[in-house]
């Protein structure tokens, strides 16, 4: 049986934020709407598009549907454009992930980050073919928490949760493990704090890359 680990994106496996907040404050911008400081984007992001740009919106205390849709669209078009923009690959990551491929392990993305951006931004940063599968969302696919597309994923590659590991950075990330039955583990270095992690029932919790190889190996060898 596959071991498989699936990893969220933003926040996990790619440090995103300051390329969010960057598209997100040109979209506010270009619609007369005050900027919002990077750390903010770390609670807006993580359940999606269209959720991040309500959140900015709610933040200024300007939203309105019409707002929405046009920020949404300003949002999208300049991301899209340059999604390696301001996007690195956390310190020790590269090292850590190698070493669990070594292993014998395989790694997917399961992310609620738009498909076209997730499998660019990954392919172009980690290389084509390191993540096996990469999945965001599509026009009406299913978000994280929903569990639909990490269970396609484990059936996909062959994997069964006792031989699965998810591992994400907010509450949305430790839900969806749950909701799959899988270990969940949540990392200190992306969008969130370790006391959300846990209150929404991550197995572990690790603050540097070299913890993480060592929990996914104490866990699952």
């Amino acid at each position: 049986m596959t071991k498989l680990c699936i990893f969220d994106l933003d926040g996990t496996v790619l440090d995103t934020v300051g390329s969010i907040a960057y598209y997100g404050n040109f979209a506010l911008k270009m619609n007369g709407i005050e900027p919002i400081e990077v750390e903010k984007y770390k609670y807006f992001a993580g359940d999606g598009a269209r959720t991040l740009i309500r959140r900015m919106l709610e933040h200024r205390s300007c939203y309105s549907e019409e707002l929405h849709n046009k920020v949404f669209s300003d949002y999208n078009r300049a991301y899209d454009a340059d999604v390696v923009c301001k996007t690195v690959i956390f310190e020790g990551l590269k090292d850590a992930l190698d070493r669990l491929k070594t292993d014998g392990y395989h790694f997917a993305i399961v992310s609620n980050k738009p498909d076209f951006a997730a499998k660019t931004v990954t392919n172009t940063l980690w290389g084509e073919g390191y993540f096996e599968r990469i999945v965001g969302q599509k026009e009406g696919s299913l978000l994280k928490p929903d569990p639909y597309e990490v269970l396609a994923v484990m059936k996909e590659l062959g994997a069964d949760a006792k031989n699965c590991i998810y591992v994400g950075d907010t509450d949305t990330d430790m839900l969806t493990g749950k909701n799959a039955n899988l270990y969940t583990v949540g990392v200190l270095w992306g969008f969130r704090g370790r006391e959300e992690l846990e209150a929404n029932g991550a197995d572990a919790v690790v603050a540097t890359p070299e913890e993480l190889y060592k929990t996914i190996i104490q866990q699952k060898g």
